[in-house]
């Protein structure tokens, strides 16, 4: 039995630690440390866009304008390592769902296209063009509404905006994406709270905030390269308030490595104030900061003393304050405390430096998303900022930090299976056919009809959809019925393992391999958290010869797929990229104004956003603060026995792509199947460092969902909670248990019981 090691880690973010673990993954990629050119061009205004996360990229680049996990990702894209017909042919599929995530990824890069090989167990190799030809067929023979068509989140806005094209004149909105299972929750709550479905922050405002919030985000891992504004603001003695379960490092200190004095000195305290709430206590802490602002602000009225809140910008941009006040009023301090896990007196204090500040920036991850009640934390976030004016103005606003590249920009273009923020008139207009105008499915949706057998075929545009989703103890079995799966890929991952009765896996170029069509090497774009918009050159010769692009792939789907179309030239769209962009400007004409001319801007160029001029899209008119139903983020357990699960990424990981074993920052090495814990929890249950538990979930619907052979570490988290990694902890989250109104998979707080082995 595999056993990991627990040694706690002392040092910052970044610094030395960093650079050692880029060389080392250089070396093992078999890449020349700092010789490659590549990494100069990383999120330079005419070099490529990160693989990674989504955060800004600024308009004046550091040098090395990347992070550690930037730099992991750009160095598993462009390894010299390849997945060739030799490699099938050696090993079956069976053999290969014994490996890990991480030697499944690690052993290179797809090479030419396969198919799936039911006698051999194998994946045997195909020309391009018969499994073109065997996919239109295919799908030509199915309902579309059996159709699912997946997106991941690092397709370009090119790419995306010709496979929803595609899709829909086949007769589909079935465009579940990585959105449903991540910041799904944002686009549902801030458009009916503020009029938008993303943030209004841009990185500008982080120059000119004097107060910082963080919720449910670990920036460490999902945005590395935001600890540079960060760092500047805590130089200028901004306060930042982080508020997490769990003491995330690059919160806490980080060095840059490109700062010789740092990195003797030993690095900048990023938090001035953390706040170790409950898993679950979201919404009861931001409760709480809003019941002390109007507290103190009905003492100021009381006693002649200028007001707490922006009154004005209440009274004119604003509906629904006075319910919303009473509601804060009438909440119970030891019940806040009680499901926060903070005190009065932190709340309190974290509210009195909330409203010494002018402008203020509040950040939010998948740590709020990703609950039963997400969608009302996110929207408490935005009472917060109401109540003092702080949004529509410099310095100040709500910012959402997502996940992958291009994550926000595949919606901006129409991977939606709502209907309602799609412009199928336009659509039909622009390309002569009659678009679906019902609703199409949700992941969960998806997911749904893959095991009630409704879903025939699943085209995978990237991603690792069954490793990613929940319920993979029913999943995993019910995708062998499916009659057809495409998986478009530049690597092997465990969704490839698991094969339909029809499957093929088609390789194609990443972001970074120079992509050459007949118009000559081709740009791409992608929106940033920000919305801003960058064009992204690739810079490496691709690994094979036998790679095509992602628009080259889904132009030839749809050609062997559709009947011919006047209106579109899917060739002519392979052959010069910016067709498809002019193509994309005609379809959003307010949001992408000259939208080639502005490809390569530093910086990128902003999407317009009514709100951030404080002009609400919404039915009153106004900025609509909300009373939740809950004071828990969560489903409340308070059963004896009962503990809240969140997952985690590791350091070595970016969403299901793990790069490492290892989880530096929080010390744990060499494995992955371990359960944090509070000290005193497992003094409770009687266990000791390195036991081995079994967690089960607490459901009550008859599915018996365990996770075993656990090694419980001891860990500062607060009692009650506990925490283990996705996704392998995917196996523990029922399907059914989402977020309210907006579907994302609740993976941060599961109730679950722990099983001691012997």
């Amino acid at each position: 039995m595999h056993k990991a090691t627990l040694k706690p880690y002392s040092g910052p973010a970044g610094g030395w630690g960093s650079v050692r673990v880029l060389g080392a993954v250089l070396s093992k990629e078999e890449i020349p440390i700092l010789g490659s050119e590549i990494l100069w061009q990383q999120n330079k205004p005419d070099g490529f866009m990160c693989v990674s996360c989504s955060w800004a990229k600024p308009a004046k680049p550091h040098p090395f304008e990347f992070c550690e996990n930037g730099a992991k990702a750009t160095a598993w894209e462009t390894t010299s390592k390849t997945v060739t017909r030799d490699f099938f042919a050696a090993h079956p599929l069976a053999e290969l769902r014994t490996w890990s995530d991480h030697r499944l990824e690690a052993e290179g890069r797809l090479t030419e296209p396969m198919v799936y090989d039911a006698a051999t167990d194998r994946y045997v190799p195909v020309s391009w063009q018969q499994a073109f030809q065997a996919i239109g067929a295919e799908l030509r023979q199915l309902d579309p509404q059996s159709v699912v068509f997946y997106t991941s989140g690092r397709a370009s806005l090119e790419a995306s905006y010709m496979y929803q094209l595609f899709g829909r004149m086949y007769g589909s909105n079935n465009f579940p994406d990585s959105s449903n299972m991540c910041h799904e929750s944002t686009s549902v709550a801030l458009p009916e709270v503020i009029g938008a479905p993303v943030g209004t922050v841009l990185l500008p405002d982080f120059d000119q905030t004097d107060c910082i919030l963080f919720f449910g985000q670990n920036t460490t891992t999902n945005s590395p390269r935001m600890l540079h504004p960060l760092q500047a603001a805590v130089k200028r003695g901004v306060p930042i308030l982080t508020f997490n379960p769990l003491r995330e490092r690059g919160l806490e200190r980080f060095t840059d490595p490109q700062k010789p004095t740092q990195m003797i000195a030993g690095g900048t305290r990023i938090s001035s104030h953390y706040f170790q709430l409950r898993v679950t206590g979201d919404t009861a802490a931001i409760v709480g900061l809003c019941k002390a602002v109007i507290e103190a602000d009905d003492h100021a009225v009381a006693h002649g003393q200028p007001r707490r809140i922006d009154v004005a910008f209440i009274e004119q941009h604003t509906h629904g304050f006075d319910a919303f006040a009473e509601f804060c009023r009438n909440q119970r301090w030891d019940e806040l405390e009680r499901i926060s896990g903070l005190t009065r007196d932190a709340l309190e204090a974290a509210a009195d430096i909330y409203m010494k500040a002018n402008a203020v920036i509040a950040n939010y991850g998948m740590g709020i998303t990703q609950h039963v009640h997400g969608v009302e934390t996110v929207k408490m976030i935005v009472n917060l900022l109401l109540l003092r004016g702080n949004i529509g103005k410099p310095g100040a606003g709500i910012s959402p930090v997502r996940g992958h590249s291009n994550v926000q920009g595949q919606r901006t273009v129409g991977i939606s299976e709502k209907t309602k923020l799609v412009p199928l008139d336009r659509l039909a207009e622009l390309y002569h056919f009659e678009p679906p105008r019902q609703d199409g499915l949700t992941t969960v949706d998806a997911c749904e009809g893959i095991l009630n057998g409704r879903v025939r075929a699943f085209v995978s545009l990237g991603g690792n959809f069954v490793r990613a989703v929940p319920e993979r103890s029913l999943m995993e079995p019910a995708w062998s019925n499916l009659k057809l799966s495409v998986q478009i890929a530049t690597k092997l991952n465990r969704t490839h393992l698991v094969p339909a009765q029809t499957t093929y896996l088609l390789p194609c170029l990443g972001r970074i391999d120079i992509d050459q069509q007949a118009g000559g090497p081709q740009a791409v774009s992608m929106e940033d958290s920000t919305t801003c918009i960058h064009g992204s050159r690739g810079q490496r010769p691709p690994i094979s010869k036998h790679l095509l692009s992602e628009p080259r792939i889904i132009a030839e789907i749809a050609k062997a797929t559709l009947p011919a179309n006047r209106a579109l030239d899917w060739d002519a769209w392979v052959a010069d990229y910016a067709r498809i962009r002019d193509a994309i400007e005609q379809t959003y004409p307010d949001q992408f104004k000259d939208f080639n001319k502005r490809l390569f801007q530093p910086g990128g160029f902003p999407r317009p956003l009514a709100a951030r001029q404080r002009e609400w899209k919404t039915p009153t008119g106004k900025a609509n603060f909300s009373v939740p139903e809950s004071l828990s983020s969560g489903a409340e357990d308070g059963r004896a026995g009962v503990y809240q699960l969140m997952t985690l990424r590791a350091d070595g990981q970016f969403n299901t792509t793990v790069y490492s074993e290892d989880d530096r920052f929080r010390g744990v090495y060499g494995g992955r199947m371990v359960v944090l814990m509070n000290p005193d929890d497992m003094i409770h249950e009687g266990l000791k460092k390195d036991d081995r538990v079994t967690l089960a979930t607490v459901a009550g619907d008859g599915v018996e969902r365990r996770l075993a052979d656990l090694q419980v570490f001891p860990y500062d988290i607060p009692q009650h909670c506990i925490a283990g990694y996705y996704p392998e902890c995917n196996v523990l989250v029922p399907l059914w248990h989402y977020a309210k109104g907006s579907k994302v998979p609740a993976a941060k707080s599961i109730p679950v019981r722990l099983i001691a082995q012997s």
